[in-house]
């Protein structure tokens, strides 16, 4: 076998292992997860938001999430969990209505990639990507895409005295940012995958159900999620005081 079908097989199969350990990581097995799971997940995502608005690195998100067409949070970002360096997690996305400031009933995802490279051991990040433009919504729409390419993503602006905030990273379609054991760091996420999980949708709602409509058309809701949308609410609220 040549070496370049040899790392074309390779990054198969270390991309089939990232979502298989995303999905049994956030749910625990491969079947059908509890709405317990979901729960805790939707929780932890409202920690993590609450973590980063408190964050004086964070000072540029704090004062333009209330422009974001939306936020993907994944609380729990693992990389280089393994030798091909994977990296993956399970988050929430939220979409802003426009027209009312009011925030989404959040809609699960997985996110994943993989680097070649020795990476051994893993590091854990908690990450928040900041959806700025339309195109970046309507990507999120579809049942899976990578960052990249036609979705361009930035690191976001981070630090005290924002730095990082060039124009270029602001045309961006989405801003990353993240932060690993309480510091504040630039993690890349070019060529990640982005896809929905269906599974963890269908047990927090009770039926199987799309984005667009737990998104937009809002044909299903979750009392459990009360608690995300207004902190969501009150922290936007509170940089515009």
């Amino acid at each position: 076998m040549s070496v370049h079908r040899w790392k074309t097989q390779a990054a198969k199969f270390a991309v089939g292992a990232v979502i298989a350990v995303v999905a049994w990581g956030s749910h625990g097995s491969p079947v059908l997860a509890s709405s317990s799971e979901e729960e805790r997940l939707v929780e932890k995502a409202q920690h993590t938001l609450e973590s980063f608005m408190a964050d004086p690195n964070f000072s540029w998100f704090q004062e333009h999430v209330k422009e974001a067409k939306g936020l993907l949070i994944v609380p729990q970002f693992l990389k280089g969990a393994f030798f091909f360096g994977g990296s993956g997690g399970s988050g929430i996305l939220v979409v802003q209505d426009e027209q009312t400031g009011e925030w989404s009933q959040p809609a699960f995802y997985m996110l994943g990639g993989v680097s070649f490279g020795l990476q051994f051991g893993g590091q854990a990040s908690e990450l928040i990507i900041m959806v700025l433009t339309p195109g970046g919504v309507e990507k999120l729409l579809s049942s899976s895409f990578k960052l990249g390419g036609d979705v361009a993503i930035a690191v976001g602006p981070i630090g005290a005295r924002v730095e990082g905030a060039t124009s270029a990273n602001l045309r961006a379609d989405f801003l990353s940012f993240s932060r690993s054991k309480g510091a504040f760091a630039g993690l890349s996420l070019e060529g990640a995958l982005i896809k929905t999980d269906d599974d963890a949708n269908a047990a927090y709602y009770g039926k199987s159900v799309r984005p667009i409509d737990i998104l937009f058309k809002k044909t299903v809701s979750n009392p459990h999620s009360e608690r995300l949308r207004t902190a969501l609410r009150l922290l936007a609220q509170s940089k515009q005081e």
